[in-house]
């Protein structure tokens, strides 16, 4: 049986001892940004992706191996352990296969065929089964057994035929057989609800759909997953789409085929062939049906989860405007709107309610307002909600920079998605006990525009808005995977510990909520950080927490330089050869590329310290505090255009995408309601996945080629040479095995394509999905 770790290095395609090291440093309590950036030599170089992948099937692969010891001891408990069944159970490499193979021995109430077994007919059922030419009723009559509950040749019969039904569903390569078989042609389908029909309208796709299993997207899986949950669908698999009588399967000839069943006019034929059809029809099917739509639903939610993953990456990884004074507004009508202006840390100076808009309309006095705070505090950036009244907010900032005389602050939209879950927050409530709870949302508008990464992490990810389908997937690999991609994100840009909330400081590696509360705790009782070495005076943060959070952790104008760059303290050694050796002090070396290129790095290298380690000490030197994140820059949203109703077929506008899914990508337009572009329309070029062209928060130039106000539908494209009349492909054009093909079909005029017409729908599907979508963001 292959290892654990041969079988993940054969995944990753690198070696064992790779594995082996990584797996090693995980056990001892490592974190995956540790390893990743300070164990290369240990992994050789292994990167985050591998780490992560690794992580996730180690623990598949542990709980698979438990699994088995678990199912190899029933068996040799119940003395049924073969050497021939140890080796498939060995063999078996996922837990579909292992739990196939323990099918017949796996405890379980008493059955049918358990019933006919204890009568005393199994070997009635063996004889039949072995010799097609005895007389099922002749052999039958020497098994009856009326005190047992078969007191008749055909009741005798029928627990011969369970015995055999049973045993036939539980034949682990039957099963695998028929998967493969299943998988080569049936197809899903998906049937209204009789009398469901107006209640679930937002389904109407679905109510006669049809397509192969092996080739549902996730989002239409869990689209039709949630009519089921509804009542509206039903769902089931059709193992022969395109034959009109359904009396026969398939899968049948499967099952002949397996036991080698040559039946013609043998005396036992018919009784061999009902049980063939009725272990097909009350088992087989009944069985690999629940279990395909439940392995297609896990498979959506993995697809799901990995597009959130991918948004909350962009997003957060999103360029910051930096060190700004910022004023917030988080825009309203009848309430007001709410005013936050923070300093260039993110510290709170002021606030105030304004209500320049209807019913009370003081336009002017709020034009005064904000103008005497931007004096006041040399603002910089106003930053802007998009929710209720946005636009009209965006034009009375505009009149305010008109307004000043020497500073002119630059007007940014900003999301304001999970703003609200903020301000309600244990962390709100923490670092603002005093403050309304609606003055909050502002302060949070204006800090996520000066640094995203720090101001998003004290909000639950899934109160963000760019997940898909994000209620209906597992909640716990969900939560797992958005912290993940937090914690990579956190330490990939690393943390000024002076300045971090707990909340930030809770995902550096080797932190915990109460050490991360400790630092902030520490740092207000004895004032600021001067080295990564008063870090380990801090409560509960012992050697081992020091050794996975130090290098993420900076320190800047501290005491010493290196302490505000990625470099460990544990290799300050190396670092100082090197000063020694160039005959400089550190702050002449930092940026010093000319100088550090020099540098000839086996002469630095030890037994603990190799090239791979000594390289990257040298780039972090070259480029201390480097932010992998990029250049600010900012959407402008046309001037007039503030609702979907004044949009126009044919305008060409600037937008900022804010999520990505499968099917497209959804862009704001600053007009409360996202348009969708299609995948076909991002570009002139065959497109498999969205991400390849465009992630959340790039800003893009769109034309609007369908506006439907009262669906709230906006369709956009990103090919600006695109007429309105060019219609929306099918799902099935962009599937073609063939990229130029499949982008000659998406681009072919709607007559003349050969399209199917219950497939008629496909075409129009990217826009329901906008539909969906746009309520599921809410």
């Amino acid at each position: 049986m292959i290892s654990i770790a041969e079988q993940i290095a054969k995944e990753l395609n690198v070696s064992p001892s790779q594995i082996h090291s990584a797996i090693a440093l995980l056990d001892d309590g490592a974190t995956v940004p540790f390893i990743a950036r300070y164990r290369k030599e240990a992994t050789q170089g292994l990167d985050d992706n591998h780490l992560r992948h690794l992580d996730q099937r180690l623990t598949y692969l542990r709980e698979l191996s438990e699994r088995r010891s678990s199912i190899v001891k029933s068996i040799e408990e119940q003395g049924k352990l073969t050497p021939s069944l140890l080796n498939a159970l060995n063999a078996a490499d996922n837990k579909t296969r292992l739990e196939d193979l323990y099918l017949p021995f796996k405890p379980k109430r008493r059955t049918k065929g358990q019933i006919a077994i204890e009568a005393g007919i199994e070997p009635l059922a063996n004889k039949l089964y072995n010799d097609w030419k005895l007389s099922p009723e002749q052999e039958a009559e020497c098994f009856i057994n009326a005190s047992a509950g078969f007191s008749d040749v055909s009741e005798v019969l029928d627990g011969a035929a369970s015995i055999l039904i049973e045993r036939f569903a539980e034949d682990a390569n039957l099963l695998q057989k028929l998967r493969n078989h299943l998988l080569k042609q049936a197809h899903l389908k998906s049937k209204v609800v009789k009398s469901k029909q107006a209640e679930g309208a937002k389904f109407k796709d679905y109510f006669e759909h049809s397509e192969r299993l092996k080739s549902v997207p996730s989002h239409r899986m869990l689209a039709m997953l949630r009519g089921r949950t509804e009542g509206v669908l039903k769902l089931s698999i059709d193992v022969d789409p395109h034959q009109e009588q359904k009396n026969y399967s398939s899968a049948q000839d499967i099952i002949v085929e397996h036991y080698n069943l040559r039946l013609s006019d043998q005396a036992g034929a018919d009784f061999l062939t009902k049980v063939v059809q009725n272990a097909w029809k009350s088992k087989l099917s009944n069985t690999l049906e629940t279990e395909f739509i439940a392995k297609l639903r896990d498979e959506a939610e993995i697809e799901a989860i990995k597009v959130f993953a991918t948004n909350l990456n962009d997003l957060l990884m999103a360029a910051p405007a930096g060190p700004k004074t910022i004023l917030g507004i988080d825009p309203g009508l009848r309430t007001g709107c709410k005013i936050a202006v923070v300093d260039a840390t993110g510290k709170l100076l002021q606030t105030s309610t304004i209500f320049p808009h209807a019913p009370q309309n003081h336009w002017d006095k709020s034009v005064r307002t904000l103008v005497n705070l931007c004096q006041q505090h040399k603002v910089e950036l106003i930053a802007i909600g998009n929710g209720t009244a946005s636009r009209e907010s965006d034009k009375l900032a505009g009149e305010v920079i008109q307004g000043l005389e020497k500073l002119k602050p630059t007007k940014v939209i900003v999301s304001e998605a999970g703003a609200s879950v903020y301000s309600a927050s244990e962390v709100a409530a923490n670092e603002f006990p005093d403050l309304d709870v609606s003055i909050r949302g502002a302060v949070s508008i204006a800090r996520r525009l000066q640094d995203p990464l720090a101001e998003l992490v004290k909000i639950d990810p899934k109160a963000i808005g760019v997940g898909q389908y994000q209620h209906d997937v597992s909640q716990s690999q969900l939560s797992k995977t958005l912290n993940n991609v937090i914690e990579d994100c956190v330490n990939a840009v690393g943390v000024d510990v002076n300045s971090a909330s707990a909340a930030l400081l809770t995902h550096v590696s080797g932190l915990t909520k109460t050490m991360a509360q400790n630092i902030v705790d520490y740092r207000d009782e004895k004032g600021r950080f001067n080295n990564r070495k008063e870090l380990k005076k801090v409560t509960r943060l012992g050697p081992k927490a020091f050794e996975q959070a130090a290098g993420f952790l900076r320190i800047s104008d501290g005491e010493n330089p290196l302490d505000q760059s990625g470099v460990h303290p544990e290799t300050y050694p190396v670092v100082e050869k090197i000063i020694a050796s160039l005959q400089c002090d550190i702050a002449a070396l930092l940026g010093n590329s000319e100088q550090l290129k020099a540098v000839n790095v086996s002469d630095f290298t030890t037994d603990t310290f190799g090239e791979v380690t000594v390289n990257d000490i040298i780039n972090e030197l070259e480029k201390p505090a480097r932010d992998p994140r990029p250049e600010f820059k900012t959407a402008t949203f046309k001037d007039g255009v503030n609702t979907i109703n004044d949009l126009e077929v044919g305008m060409i506008l600037e937008g900022v995408i804010s999520n990505v899914a499968n099917f497209g990508a959804f862009v704001d337009l600053g007009v409360h309601q996202d348009g969708l572009v299609h995948i076909s329309s991002l570009t002139n070029k065959f497109v498999s996945d969205p991400r390849e062209i465009v992630k959340a928060g790039d800003i893009v130039k769109v034309k609007v080629i369908e506006v439907d106000a009262d669906r709230k539908r906006i369709s956009l494209t990103m090919r600006l040479d695109d007429s309105a009349e060019k219609s929306a492909p099918s799902h099935k054009a962009t599937k073609q095995s063939d990229p130029k093909k499949a982008q000659k079909a998406q681009h072919k005029p709607k007559a003349q394509r050969n399209t199917k017409p219950k497939e008629a729908n496909n075409a129009a599907m990217g826009n329901a999905f906008a539909d969906a979508f746009a309520k599921l963001k809410k």
